[in-house]
């Protein structure tokens, strides 16, 4: 008799309500990029074989690379990862859209301001990406993007990208490029330059994706907005500033202005997603007192690296930075 009351009781009882399911959060990834190195270094006497890094005395790729490379792991807490696959040494100057190229001597004349720079100063991409078969390499994931390093007076842009519904990345994108199958960048470097200035190219490119990224939105959603915020656009709401402008700048690379103004920089260092009103004073001594480099590595340490999303968007913006393929459209 119990047994039945006992049955009788379990078809009433209420069924327990199951345990809620974890909240997946997605992690930050980090982005890997297989770059093509192409070095622009042309041969000034060809009796001796001397090139033109040499003979100016200016800086050695491999150590820019090196030291670049291994900046971008730091400031990106590990999450954007850069292998050279390949280096291409080409010992010449590159070709103009039109064809022209200067010659030890021609560079030289316009080096001391015997003459001046040849007009257009484009270089001829197009005439790369065929050289190197670049187009076709991107699309076969030997690569993902191309770092050519030249000189000045080369004509190239600090970033450009190609491949298909390529956009704006501090230059106009690439024409007839869709065969790459995917978006790449080919960034512009220059061996007379130093790696606080390989941040400065690369800061415009990273304006130019995290721009589209947000493209979309408007309003509070438009953090990306948020975070380039100066005093001098936005009095008393500095954020961090962009590439040109820290939080406390009057004019373009005014990174040593010493004027404290109060900024949310720490709390997007600290507390992001969940912002915690984290305001403090600052100035160039938060950002290394003017020097370039330094100047920038602090900018891109800001930059958010944590899990999850918003509105769709990673919280962790280096998979846009590095991969622009990551950028919807």
């Amino acid at each position: 008799m119990l047994k039945f009351f006992d049955w009788l009781f379990s078809i009433f009882r209420r069924t327990p309500k199951p345990a809620p399911m974890p909240t997946f959060i997605e992690p930050a990834e980090i982005t890997k990029s297989k770059v093509l190195l192409i070095v622009y270094d042309p041969i000034m006497d060809q009796t001796n074989g001397i090139t033109l890094s040499k003979q100016m005395n200016w800086y050695n790729v491999s150590d820019l690379v090196d030291g670049f490379t291994k900046d971008m792991l730091e400031v990106s807490k590990g999450l954007a990862h850069y292998e050279i696959v390949e280096r291409v040494d080409v010992n010449e100057f590159p070709a103009k859209t039109d064809g022209f190229r200067y010659t030890p001597q021609t560079y030289m004349d316009v080096w001391n301001r015997v003459a001046t720079s040849h007009t257009p100063q484009q270089v001829n991409y197009n005439a790369i990406l065929n050289k190197f078969n670049i187009l076709q390499r991107v699309a076969n994931n030997e690569i993902d993007e191309v770092w050519i390093f030249g000189f000045p007076h080369a004509g190239f842009y600090e970033s450009v990208m190609g491949g298909p519904d390529a956009f704006w990345c501090n230059a106009a994108p690439l024409a007839n490029t869709s065969a790459s199958k995917r978006r790449f960048v080919v960034m512009g470097f220059s061996y007379e330059r130093y790696i606080g200035e390989m941040f400065e190219s690369y800061g415009h490119r990273a304006e130019s994706l995290m721009e589209k990224t947000f493209s979309k939105l408007s309003g509070d959603k438009h953090l990306w907005n948020r975070f380039i915020r100066y005093d001098k656009t936005s009095p008393g709401k500095a954020a961090c500033g962009n590439i040109h402008f820290a939080p406390n700048s009057q004019t373009d690379y005014d990174w040593g202005n010493k004027t404290p103004v109060p900024s949310e920089c720490f709390d997007w260092l600290l507390n992001f997603p969940n912002f915690k009103g984290d305001v403090r004073m600052v100035d160039s001594s938060t950002w290394g007192g003017g020097e370039i480099r330094a100047h920038h590595k602090w900018w891109f340490n800001h930059f958010p690296s944590v899990a999850g999303r918003q509105n769709g968007i990673h919280n962790n913006w280096w998979q846009y930075v590095v991969n622009p393929q990551n950028v919807i459209v």
